[in-house]
Formats: structure tokens, C-alpha cells, sequence
């Protein structure tokens, strides 16, 4: 549209409300997102959008550098550089040792391999326990013992065959980065998290003004069939559009529904992919009832702590405005690969859930508010 607005463009989508699974709703003064709570700024694509959007990108703060795992029974810091580790709590002697072995751990050979594979064989076990599997958590809400590691983390795979080491390869981009005067980005996976004054659903709203009437809610894609040198799109309400180009943005379960008439070999492999069940709870308190100084992004939890919730955002110290003053925000996943069916119960046994585990682990005492 934008190279030529006399295109004739037209966006179905089957929900009421566009976006997905991107919403923010305000409540009480506090403002929770459904989804996503933003975007790396590492990636151009999404800032030059927001920028056709006329929207002004909010970056996190400096305290959401700082990220915490929870590992036998206390929150620890996350090292914030290769180096740091070595004086961190978070791993014992032996696995910091082994860590600092992966400067001379052996290239892979195989193709791909999984990413608990590749972490287990460079940075040792426990390291992967402790601090792998939890990101793969809370990017993926994935199984690290399945998800392919040239497919989820590519740029991960880069750091091995372009430096022989992961350590070397960061403290490479590191000295770069310092070097071109970027912004220090934490233990992350790179780029500064960003979003906007009123949340992620903003972009959504100004994309659906830009659209207009191109839009459709409520309209579902049932299939999508060649027609001459095109494509018939075919509606639940029985419509049929005729389109020279058809771009689906669903997911894949929904695409193998729609492209199972056009082709059926892609719509067996789109289907084969597993979507793990992952619920979000927000939870408000008086920011003076709370002991933690929430002085950081948040925390994950590793699989082998058998805890019932992923981990939890602190969502008031990530961006400005999420609560009221004198409140605090704390956002918390639930479920994932190996424990979708805690996400599938209802409310309020999801609310009585995160409450019991933000509890223990957080040490909070006081009744929330929201």
C-alpha cells in the first residue's frame, strides 16, 4: 500500500478483534497485555513500521538489564556477561568451571541438534538446567529437549561456527557494541525490549486506522484454492474472493486448515507443529506491602524446580505507567510444553495457583489489590 496505495488490498480476519494475540487492557490503573509484552529493537522491520504508524517506541528501563532465575529456593541474579559468571551464585564451583571450558569445547557435527543437546555439550548440565532451559520457558514456553536449535536460535549457531565459542563470540559482539556507543543490553537475547505508552495494542489500533475499511472482522478464510494464474479465497459465510497474491498470517494449526485443498503436503507438516497452552495472570499490589525492591525484569524458573508457573514480568519496573502510583504489576505465565494442563484450568483456580507460587517464591504477604 504503501509503494502503491491504489492496490487493491483486503485483510480478513476471523476473530471480532484484530491482532491476535496481542491486547492490552486497562484496569483500575493498571495496564496488563495479554500477549506480548513488547519488541527487541534489534529488529529494524518492526521500528520502521511503528514509524510509518506515527507511533513513538517506548524502550524498557535500566533496571529491566537485570534478570533473576529462581534456583533451590532463592532468587539469584542472571550474570549480565560471559565473565560475570564466574563470580555469580547461580551456578556452583564445578558448573562455573565448566562453563569457562566451553572456550575449548569442540565444534558440533551434526546438521542441527536440539537446544538442550548443544547446551549440555558446551556449557555442561547444569548450566543447561539452570540457565538455558528457563529461557527456552519463557521465549518458547517450549520443550528444549525438542526445539531445534538452527530453527529457534540461529543466531546462537552463528556465535559457535563463527567463533568457535559462545563465550568468545559474546564477548566479541560485547567489545563491539561498546565500541558503536549501543546500549548495554543484559543477559537477554539481544536488542532493548520496547513497546508504547499505552501498550503493545496500540500498534494494532493504528494499523486498523491505516487499514479502514480494508479490514474485516468476523470473516473467517475457510480454504484457499488455485483459480487460473490466482487464488479463490473462500469465506465461512460462503463468499469468495478471487486474489492474485495470498499471504496467510495465522497459526500454522489454522494455516493447515486453510491451504489443505491447495497443498496438502504443506498442510500435513504445518499441522505437525506443537503450540504448548500458555496462560497470563496480572496481579496488582501496593507497591509499600511488597519486600522484594523488584529491581529488574523479572524472573524464570527452571524445569527441574517442579514449580507451577513459568515465572512472573515485574511489569512496573519494565515500563513507565503499567500501575498507578504507589502500586506495582506482576505478570505471570502458566504452563507451556510440559505443563499445559495447569494453564487449561479455570480463573480462578489459575488466580489461586500464581497467587500460592508468587507467595513462596517472592515472599508476599499482603492481599492483592488487582
Amino acid at each position: 500500500l504503501e509503494s502503491d496505495p491504489s492496490a487493491d488490498v483486503v485483510v480478513f480476519e476471523s476473530e471480532k478483534r484484530p491482532g491476535g494475540k496481542i491486547w492490552t487492557e486497562k484496569v483500575n490503573g493498571f495496564l496488563c497485555e495479554g500477549g506480548v509484552n513488547g519488541f527487541l529493537d534489534n529488529r529494524p522491520k518492526t521500528l520502521e513500521l511503528a514509524s510509518k504508524l506515527l507511533l513513538n517506541p517506548l524502550r524498557s528501563s535500566d533496571a529491566a538489564r537485570k534478570r533473576y532465575v529462581f534456583s533451590d529456593g532463592k532468587l539469584r541474579l542472571l550474570p549480565e556477561s560471559p565473565l560475570s559468571f564466574l563470580s555469580s551464585d547461580l551456578l556452583s564451583l564445578y558448573g562455573r568451571l565448566r562453563v569457562m571450558y566451553e572456550f575449548f569445547a569442540p565444534r558440533g557435527r551434526a546438521e542441527d541438534e536440539t537446544l538442550a543437546d548443544f547446551a549440555r555439550r558446551r556449557l555442561g548440565k547444569e548450566a543447561y538446567e539452570k540457565l538455558i532451559d528457563p529461557m527456552a520457558s519463557g521465549i518458547y514456553a517450549g520443550n528444549p529437549e525438542l526445539l531445534s536449535l538452527k530453527s529457534c536460535f540461529p543466531k546462537i549457531c552463528e556465535l559457535e561456527e563463527k567463533y568457535g565459542s559462545l563465550i568468545k563470540g559474546m564477548i566479541k559482539l560485547q567489545g563491539d557494541a561498546k565500541k558503536s556507543g549501543k546500549p548495554k543490553v543484559g543477559a537477554g537475547p539481544g536488542g532493548v525490549l520496547t513497546s508504547f505508552h499505552s501498550g503493545m495494542e496500540m500498534m494494532i489500533d493504528s494499523m486498523k486506522s491505516f487499514l479502514k475499511e480494508r479490514l474485516r472482522v468476523g470473516n473467517k478464510v475457510v480454504s484457499v484454492e488455485r483459480k487460473n494464474k490466482g487464488y479463490a479465497v473462500h469465506l465461512s459465510d460462503g463468499m469468495i474472493v478471487e486474489a492474485e497474491i495470498v499471504v496467510i498470517a495465522s497459526p500454522a494449526y489454522s494455516a493447515a486448515e486453510i491451504l489443505k485443498n491447495l497443498d496438502r503436503h504443506l498442510s500435513s507438516v504445518l499441522s505437525e507443529i506443537i503450540y504448548p497452552s500458555v496462560s497470563v495472570v496480572c496481579f496488582g499490589y501496593r507497591k509499600e506491602r511488597i519486600a522484594n525492591k523488584l529491581d529488574g525484569f523479572g524472573f524464570l524458573i527452571p524445569y527441574k524446580e517442579r514449580r507451577k508457573i513459568l515465572g512472573a514480568l515485574w511489569d512496573s519496573s519494565i515500563f513507565p505507567g503499567r500501575a498507578p502510583d504507589g502500586y506495582v504489576l506482576l505478570r505471570s505465565m502458566v504452563g507451556g510444553a510440559r505443563a499445559s494442563e495447569i494453564a487449561m484450568q479455570d480463573n480462578s483456580r489459575l488466580m489461586d495457583v500464581v497467587a500460592e507460587e508468587l507467595k513462596d517464591i517472592m515472599d508476599i504477604k499482603c492481599s492483592r489489590i488487582l
